[in-house]
């Protein structure tokens, strides 16, 4: 099969795989909850008013339609009495068409719609830029597009999902030959993600710095000055554009919750000591960490303590912006354990690990991985539809047997006790001999000599591209 009908047919069975979660309710009092509202209340303006004021929207409580109970107060009044969600705009903007046409619904087909545009993504970049073997590629992106958190985000109102698209896309240009297609592709993907939400500044910045090294190392220097000329002018833009909507340079300046000011979103008083903890804890966390809903997610530390050692011609472009990603959920989240589905601050950069794991772990692995986490995704599912669980917090009753025989095992991080205590610091040294084991791995590299990867590091040009289709 070509990697065009493949890219199609896995993009369409992700968006159909997900679609399902739409009638799983947020809570018990909402179809959608906690931002999903404010950014479907903006999209509604978008689409109605064209504009970010949704003081008219609030007032004739248009949200009645998708949160039956009272919708909590995020916004401030603003002279002229406008009121703007404190969150960034690029997500409403794409969800007020179909926001328009069809309502909640529509508006979480498109989320759905953009989930199977990543695994879609994902293919691409693992089989024509990291050089995975195809079937192994589909198995890995399968592996988890289908399984929490990314097949859960695909029917959230969160910019999670875009944002991880973006950054896929970003990566794909960044590795392409140097040119001006690559740059505009990496220019454009830095620019979308802070639009999409700021805290997704980080992940992007580390993925132009790399590019820009890049480029200026392999004698690019022109590209590289054009690259970093037009970031300046949309972080330019950027800052301009929130100021005016916004009257700060984040959104937060808009929210009720930030009396101290827009930097009081990491906290008035951040323990970041006390916060380190989450560098396993997004991992492990009984309801809130990665692997008690999709153990595969555990390949990822090996993979990375692989490629860390080993550091294929792509390493760098890849990793950057995960390691960026992670620390930010990490030291700069509020919270891990808040009002949303588990993994919500990982999400924009779990398509990196995707990557990664396609390229270190045989198809074994990944099958294991698949029915895990498939399995798993479906009995949520059917639990939510039958009102057992909820999308946001009422997750204790999840009858999934996978979550069920891991939770035992995992750590309770929101008020740890002693034996919660005793098993983060085991799962602390099983997640560093992994990262071990995948460092001190010898086996033959097969995925960077494989189909189409170029050793020289100027990973397939799009002639040659052409001829291998």
């Amino acid at each position: 099969m070509s990697i065009r009908r493949a890219m199609a047919l896995l993009g369409l069975v992700t968006t159909l795989w997900c679609l399902p979660g739409i009638g799983v309710r947020a809570t018990h009092g909402a179809h959608v909850a906690v931002d999903e509202p404010q950014y479907l209340l903006s999209a509604t303006s978008l689409a109605e008013d064209f504009d970010l004021d949704i003081h008219d929207e609030l007032r004739d409580e248009r949200w009645r339609t998708y949160h039956e109970a009272a919708l909590p107060v995020q916004t401030k009044r603003l002279p002229g009495d406008r009121q703007v969600s404190p969150h960034d705009p690029l997500l409403p903007v794409l969800l007020a068409v179909p926001m328009g046409l069809g309502g909640w619904v529509a508006a979480k087909v498109a989320m759905a719609m953009m989930a199977g545009a990543l695994a879609a993504a994902l293919l691409w970049v693992a089989v024509r830029r990291l050089g995975v073997p195809q079937g192994r590629a589909v198995l890995a992106v399968a592996c988890f597009s289908l399984a929490s958190p990314l097949a859960v985000y695909a029917t959230q109102v969160y910019p999670e999902l875009p944002g991880a698209l973006a950054l896929t896309l970003g990566v794909g240009a960044a590795l392409g030959p140097p040119s001006k297609r690559c740059v505009w592709g990496v220019g454009l993907a830095v620019t979308a993600m802070p639009w999409l939400s700021v805290k997704y500044a980080p992940a992007a910045g580390a993925l132009a710095v790399v590019v820009l090294w890049r480029l200026a190392a392999g004698g690019h220097r022109r590209l590289a000055a054009g690259l970093a000329g037009g970031l300046i002018v949309s972080g330019m833009a950027f800052a301009a554009g929130h100021l005016a909507i916004y009257g700060g340079l984040t959104p937060y300046a808009t929210g009720d919750h930030f009396a101290g000011g827009e930097l009081t979103v990491v906290g008035t008083s951040p323990n970041y000591l006390g916060r380190s903890r989450r560098l396993v804890g997004l991992f492990v966390d009984r309801n809130w960490g990665l692997i008690a809903w999709q153990p595969a997610w555990l390949l990822v530390l090996p993979a990375l303590g692989a490629v860390l050692r080993r550091r294929p011609p792509w390493w760098l472009v890849v990793v950057a912006p995960l390691l960026a990603g992670w620390a930010m959920a990490t030291w700069a989240a509020l919270t891990m354990q808040g009002f949303w589905w588990s993994g919500r601050q990982t999400v924009v950069v779990l398509p990196m690990a995707v990557l990664l794991v396609a390229w270190f772990f045989g198809r074994s692995w990944l099958v294991v991985g698949l029915v895990a986490g498939a399995t798993t995704w479906w009995w949520l599912v059917v639990d939510g539809l039958r009102d057992r669980i909820t999308w946001v917090v009422h997750v204790t009753g999840a009858g999934a047997p996978v979550h069920r025989l891991l939770a035992p095992l995992l750590p309770d991080l929101r008020t740890p006790g002693a034996g919660d205590q005793a098993r983060f610091a085991a799962w602390t040294l099983v997640v560093v001999a992994l990262l071990v084991v995948g460092w001190l791995d010898r086996r033959d590299q097969d995925a960077g000599a494989s189909e189409g990867a170029d050793p020289d590091g100027a990973i397939l040009d799009l002639h040659r591209d052409r001829a291998v289709r």
